[in-house]
């Protein structure tokens, strides 16, 4: 039999595989059935921060209120409002800090085997930080998460491609508990609470590819940001079918084609790195050897630089707006945000 090949479309609707209430009503209310809401109250009303499926919602009602705090449930509407008590941020952090460790502690999930030590924000409507979490929890409340993905890069034209570009591509460690032995963007990471992206994807830089700073700071371009809706899958670590609203900032980094700056493992979340054609990274793309999201950052980065266009590529503009969905959860998606505008670079 065949093996499997996949379209750019396939990629992306991997990666955006939670539905469109508009554009597919009928699959969004039965994946719905699955979820409640989970809201926060301000001075103007209540508004949607996160995702939570029921086996969640089951674990939150048999836990003691001591350990959860006050929660108000409506099984009509399916919302659910937690963590608003206590009323400041570095109380409600140390809530969700002592609800998610309690859960881990009696093994409830097993995502939560997991944990990191790592906070990541959770933001009201107003840009303001709500509460943080640790970051292996955040799918328990399907919370949007924030991170940065870059493609480093080098020009060179020869008979091997059609194209000039030849991209350092990172295949992950196969002892790595998500994806393992994928292939991957040449750095990545996920935005710690108060972190710059800027500085995140510089801090990435030297941890997963030993990429020097000054080199990043001078060369490292930001091109916008990628969102999407991801259901995880086995490969994600602990049980599948938990939602991630994500935004990404993406990055590209031209490096030299001397060989003065490669990319090389540091930390060990990276097992080796290679540099690829265009042509070969799409018949990696076709066989699904990339990371889910990490397949949509470079199918984006193809169509940045003229590779993919309306008319090699039938399915564009599904391709395009799927990789830019409206997530309803606040974020620097948000145009009103001040993480639009990111703030201003350290030199």
């Amino acid at each position: 039999m065949a093996a499997t090949r996949f379209s750019n479309l396939d990629l992306v609707s991997k990666c955006d595989g939670f539905p469109d209430a508009e554009r597919d009503p009928e699959r969004y209310a039965e994946e719905m059935k699955r979820l409640y809401t989970l809201i926060w109250k301000d001075n103007d009303g209540t508004f949607p921060i996160g995702y939570v499926p029921l086996s969640v919602l089951k674990e939150l009602r048999d836990t003691p209120k001591s350990i959860r705090g006050p929660m108000d449930v409506d099984d009509t509407a399916r919302t659910i409002l937690l963590f608003q008590e206590p009323t400041t941020e570095p109380e409600r952090t140390q809530l969700v800090g002592r609800l998610t460790a309690y859960w881990r502690e009696n093994k409830t999930f097993r995502m939560l085997k997991g944990w990191r030590d790592e906070l990541w924000p959770v933001y009201g409507r107003g840009g303001e930080l709500l509460y943080s979490i640790e970051r292996v929890a955040m799918g328990l409340f399907g919370n949007a998460r924030f991170g940065v993905h870059m493609s480093a890069f080098v020009r060179r034209r020869d008979a091997s491609s059609a194209y000039d570009f030849r991209i350092w591509v990172p295949k992950r460690a196969a002892d790595k508990s998500t994806y393992p032995s994928m292939l991957d963007n040449t750095v990545a990471g996920g935005l710690m609470t108060d972190e710059d992206p800027f500085e995140c994807v510089v801090r990435e830089a030297d941890e997963e590819a030993s990429l020097p700073e000054d080199v990043m700071r001078s060369r490292a371009k930001e091109t916008g940001t990628i969102t999407y809706i991801y259901i995880t899958d086995e490969r994600a670590g602990g049980e599948p079918g938990w939602i991630y609203p994500e935004c990404q900032w993406v990055y590209d980094l031209e490096l030299p084609d001397d060989g003065s700056v490669t990319p090389q493992p540091k930390d060990g979340e990276v097992e080796s790195f290679s540099l690829c054609t265009v042509e070969e990274i799409r018949e990696q793309l076709a066989q699904g050897l990339w990371k889910p999201n990490c397949a949509m950052i470079m199918i984006d980065f193809f169509i940045r630089h003229g590779i993919l266009t309306p008319e090699n590529e039938p399915a564009y503009d599904e391709v395009h707006a799927r990789s830019h969905r409206f997530i309803p959860f606040p974020g620097p998606h948000w145009p009103h945000w001040q993480y639009v505008n990111p703030p201003e670079r350290k030199s």
